[in-house]
């Protein structure tokens, strides 16, 4: 098969949760082990660091292994949901899994998935461990998708494990509570082997206090080692100052990811760097101001707080739950402008209204939906956004809805894309397709 027959093989075949939701999702860990086996277990081939949080585990995923590219070390990375091509799930220092990999993979191991039938999740897993043990990374930055104490990539043995922060999310299969959200994401806790916390939250701290002591692990909080001050942005950059515990003071750093959330995610990496050093890695002061200042060239990374264009100003953003929008909203708020538009979408399975109440009134909108069987009906969209004073037209489509926001927006205004990660990569694609360079 070609690259292309070859996923939509897998698509078909394969139950996928970005598309389907829950039904998809499977709360064991038997595929993975089995398929992992019948590989000859290729994630204890390589060293690795566990990321999992309801928010900014990309991004603090990426910041990551740019830090360790710049350091030197041939650094895989593992994140999911893709937004324009599946490859983006899997990169060594920056470079996606080529075609011929995937092709190959799936060529070789097709009566093993039709034995096993694993989730297009299970099966992604196995193809990232066995494309990195195969290429020998010397350290691979492994996020999880959802959850953590079952989630698919829960059967590494990490050198340090991370857990940014705790919010309301897929409450139907994580808990409804945020102690049993953090009960699930606590799982990637393993023996002997230091966790970050990324949020100190009284609610949940007795969760991951517990989990890591009855695994023996040392366990710290980023915002007890590390302070971010200063914090100034763009729509492109962001620069602060940072001061350590151990009394150190770096000033006048730089990322290239704006969005204001990234504070707390910046203060998790850095908080995790004396880990990995006792593992034995060298990181200096200049690897990590280098790894966060390019973080988008070292590693690819789209879709966080992403300036498309200007006049009329477009920004997109992934933010997609209770959490991630309230911050959204914020950083909306300082951005000037004439006049707000706001292309959103949503899947079913979020709490749409939670969202939706947390939007700018003052916005025109552009209701639409992502091309896959979660995603909630436009018009359905615009009855509960009616409810939150939200007002504006339903598009059949991304596309046709940036069309209209554009022809109907001034030099001055902000058409900002978001609300659901389905939206920002159908949104990313078109653009990529008008030939528009994403900064």
């Amino acid at each position: 098969m070609t690259y292309q027959e070859t996923l939509d093989y897998l698509y078909a075949q394969l139950p996928m949760f970005t598309r389907v939701g829950a039904s998809a999702y499977k709360k064991d860990l038997t595929n993975t082990l089995a398929l992992c086996e019948a590989l000859g277990n290729p994630h204890l081939k390589f060293k690795s660091i566990h990321v999992a949080g309801t928010n900014g585990k990309g991004s603090s995923s990426h910041m990551l292994a740019s830090i360790l590219q710049e350091a030197g070390y041939k650094t895989g990375l593992y994140t999911s949901p893709h937004l324009i091509d599946f490859r983006e799930r899997i990169k060594i220092n920056g470079i996606m899994i080529p075609q011929e990999f995937v092709v190959d993979f799936v060529d070789k191991y097709k009566s093993l998935f039709e034995e096993i039938k694993p989730s297009f999740f299970e099966w992604t897993v196995a193809l990232c461990f066995q494309y990195f043990a195969s290429q020998k990374v010397e350290i691979a930055i492994i996020e999880t998708g959802l959850g953590g104490r079952l989630d698919s990539t829960n059967i590494i043995n990490p050198i340090l494990s991370i857990i940014t922060n705790i919010g309301f999310d897929h409450m139907d299969m994580l808990g409804n509570t945020l102690a049993l959200i953090a009960g699930e994401k606590a799982g990637i806790i393993k023996k002997n082997t230091p966790v970050v916390i990324g949020e100190n939250h009284p609610e949940i701290n007795p969760v991951f206090q517990q989990k890591a002591k009855s695994e023996q692990a040392f366990l710290c909080y980023a915002e007890f080692e590390t302070e971010l001050f200063h914090f100034k942005n763009n729509e492109t950059e962001s620069h602060f100052d940072i001061h350590l515990r151990t009394g150190e003071n770096w000033l006048n750093m730089q990322c290239d990811l704006p969005g204001i959330y990234q504070k707390k995610n910046i203060c998790t990496v850095i908080s995790s760097i004396p880990f990995i050093r006792q593992a034995g890695f060298k990181i200096t002061e200049s690897d990590i101001k280098n790894g966060l200042f390019q973080v988008k060239k070292n590693t690819g990374l789209m879709g966080r707080w992403q300036l498309i264009q200007n006049n009329p100003k477009i920004i997109c953003d992934t933010g997609h739950n209770e959490h991630g929008m309230k911050l959204v909203s914020q950083q909306l708020s300082k951005v000037k402008r004439k006049n707000l538009h706001m292309i959103i979408g949503m899947v079913k399975d979020k709490d749409v209204s939670k969202v939706l109440s947390l939007m700018p009134n003052e916005a025109t909108y552009y209701f639409t939906k992502a091309n896959l069987p979660r995603a909630l009906d436009e018009k359905e969209l615009q009855a509960i956004a009616i409810t939150n004073n939200l007002k504006g037209n339903t598009f059949i489509d991304v596309e046709s809805a940036i069309q209209y926001a554009i022809q109907n927006s001034d030099k001055e205004d902000l058409i900002f894309i978001g609300a659901s990660t389905f939206i920002v990569a159908e949104a990313l694609e078109y653009f990529q397709k008008q030939n528009i360079k994403l900064q």
